[in-house]
């Protein structure tokens, strides 16, 4: 491949190194309006977007919809808390992955066992314990990229010389196009397993309905609503 490419390979994966999380100290402890909400998202997970200049982090509209169907509980007297906060963020990195169904059956459990204050261990223990695999994570990551890289690199060396650079950047691409259908396709699978165990669960003590009902109508809304 071109020195370009790989001079942007190297420049995005040191990119990693400064990326940053949102970490639950950096959430204010007072209760937020929906316009200090989209506020404080859109100034802390900016450098994520694609294009950080026009796209919306999240709208009053996705927040709405997220409440309607039960991904976040209701805010009350129209403010939001530290723990809404910090399960929007989990919902802006899960939704361009999962549907609003999926999400759904990921952490409805977890707001039932940690929002507010219902467990010694609480919501911000969960986020701080998730995001603390952040550095090792993201350095098993940069690995990966380089070795598919070089593999890429030394592909189709009996292809025309004229070609060769866009077919091992094509190929470079498939590879990590790839590699994000077979985790999407075990995170759907692990997340099916989790919904039937929870069903089950369900129907032996007689109760759940309504936790189907929800994750029916939040799997029949369409993408674009939370995107």
């Amino acid at each position: 491949m071109t020195i370009h490419t790989e001079d942007l390979l190297n420049s995005i994966l040191e990119s990693f190194d400064r990326m940053k999380f949102v970490h639950a100290e950096d959430v204010p402890d007072i209760d937020l309006y929906m316009d200090q909400v989209t506020k404080f998202m859109g100034e802390h997970l900016k450098s994520s977007a694609r294009y950080p200049e026009q796209d919306k982090i999240l709208t009053k509209t996705m927040i709405n919809n997220y409440a309607k169907n039960d991904l976040l509980p209701p805010p009350v007297r129209k403010k939001y808390s530290k723990e809404h906060m910090l399960l929007l963020i989990f919902i802006y990195y899960y939704k361009g992955v999962m549907s609003i169904g999926d999400i759904q059956t990921l952490l409805s459990p977890i707001t039932e066992k940690y929002f507010g204050g219902q467990s010694a261990y609480s919501l911000e223990d969960v986020y701080n314990e998730v995001f603390s695999f952040e550095e090792t994570q993201v350095a098993r990551i940069k690995e990966d990229i380089r070795r598919e890289y070089t593999e890429s690199a030394h592909a189709f060396n009996g292809a025309p010389e004229k070609d060769r650079d866009f077919l091992r950047l094509f190929s470079f691409i498939c590879m990590l196009s790839f590699d994000v259908y077979v985790k999407r396709l075990l995170i759907e699978k692990l997340l099916d397993s989790m919904r039937e165990s929870e069903e089950k669960s369900e129907r032996e003590t007689g109760e759940g309905g309504k936790a189907r009902r929800r994750r029916k109508k939040g799997a029949q809304t369409p993408p674009e609503a939370h995107r």
